[in-house]
C-alpha cells in the first residue's frame, strides 16, 4: 500500500475576535448569576414568590412586545396609506415623540422581561424607562455609526476581498476577468 506525499499544513485559521472568544463565557456567567439570584430570592422568601416573579415577567414582557408590535404596524399602515416612506414616517402619537420614537428598545425590553431571571428583568425595565432608554438609544447609535475597521480573516473582511480556492487547498487572491465581451480592437 502506498501513500502519497503528506499534504502541507493548511493555512493557520484566523484569530477570533475578543468578543467572539469571550461571549460564551459571558453568557455562561450571566446564566449562573441569574440562577444564583433566583435561589437567593427563593431562600429569602419561598419558591412560589420566585415562580410568580417569573410568570409576571413573561406576562408583562409579552404585553410590552404586543404593544410595540401594534404601534409598529400602525406606523407602517399609516405610512403606506399616506404614500410616504414608512421608515421615515413621523411617530404615530405624541407619546412616541416624547419617548424618541422607534419600537426597537421596547421590544428588546419586553424580550428581556420574558427571559427568566432578575438581571434580565432589570435590563428590560431599563430599556422601557424613558430616561435610560434615551441613553441606551444614543449609545447604540454611536456604536452603530462609528467607522468599522476590518481585520484580516474577519467576517467583514470577507466582503472586502475575493478569494479563489484551488483544489490543493491554497488560497490565491485575485480578480475575475470575464471573456463575455470581445476585446476592444486597437
Amino acid at each position: 500500500m502506498t501513500f502519497g506525499a503528506t499534504p502541507p499544513p493548511g493555512p493557520r485559521p484566523p484569530q477570533r475576535s475578543r468578543t467572539r472568544r469571550f461571549a460564551p463565557l459571558g453568557i455562561a456567567a450571566w446564566m449562573v448569576l441569574e440562577i444564583w439570584l433566583l435561589t437567593l430570592v427563593a431562600g429569602a422568601t419561598n419558591g412560589l414568590t420566585v415562580f410568580l416573579l417569573l410568570v409576571a415577567g413573561v406576562i408583562v414582557g409579552g404585553y410590552v412586545i404586543k404593544r410595540a408590535g401594534r404601534r409598529a404596524w400602525q406606523n407602517l399602515t399609516e405610512g403606506l396609506r399616506s404614500g410616504a416612506d414608512p421608515a421615515a414616517a413621523p411617530p404615530a402619537s405624541p407619546d412616541d415623540d416624547r419617548r424618541g420614537g422607534g419600537n426597537t428598545l421596547p421590544m428588546a425590553g419586553g424580550l428581556l422581561l420574558m427571559i427568566p431571571g432578575l438581571v434580565s428583568d432589570v435590563l428590560g425595565l431599563l430599556c422601557l424607562f424613558p430616561p435610560t432608554g434615551r441613553l441606551i438609544r444614543r449609545r447604540a447609535e454611536k456604536l452603530l455609526n462609528r467607522p468599522v475597521a476590518y481585520a484580516p480573516g474577519s467576517f467583514g473582511d470577507a466582503f472586502q476581498q475575493a478569494r479563489m480556492h484551488r483544489p490543493d487547498g491554497k488560497v490565491v487572491q485575485g480578480e475575475v476577468i470575464r471573456d463575455d465581451e470581445p476585446p476592444p480592437s486597437s
